[in-house]
């Protein structure tokens, strides 16, 4: 993927999550979208079946909140998980509430 178009891309997220935040988050489809969307992937990923260890292990990708969001925009994209941007919203933020806990 060029390098402007990433951009772009990342600038229109960043403009949807800002202005999608005056809504309410809803964590329970946040929590849904995962058991349904990530789970699965992660556990496989992780090699024990435990699709949660991949947050809390130390080597861990997200280092902070823009990084979760840069994670699951990612996945959405690449493995075509077809999320709407609220549901993006809602699983970044359920993602943070469980494990990460980033301000």
């Amino acid at each position: 993927m060029p390098v402007k178009y990433f951009f772009k891309v990342q600038v229109a997220l960043t403009l949807i999550f800002i202005g999608s935040t005056a809504n309410a988050i809803d964590l329970n489809n946040g929590k849904s979208l995962h058991q349904a969307k990530c789970y699965q992937c992660h556990a496989e990923k992780s090699g024990l079946g435990n699709g949660d260890i991949l947050y809390t292990r130390l080597d861990r990708k997200a280092k902070d909140l823009p990084g979760v969001k840069r994670m699951v925009s990612m996945c959405n994209t690449e493995l075509r998980l077809d999320l709407f941007p609220e549901d993006e919203v809602d699983l970044v933020a359920y993602i943070n509430q469980q494990f990460y806990k980033y301000q």
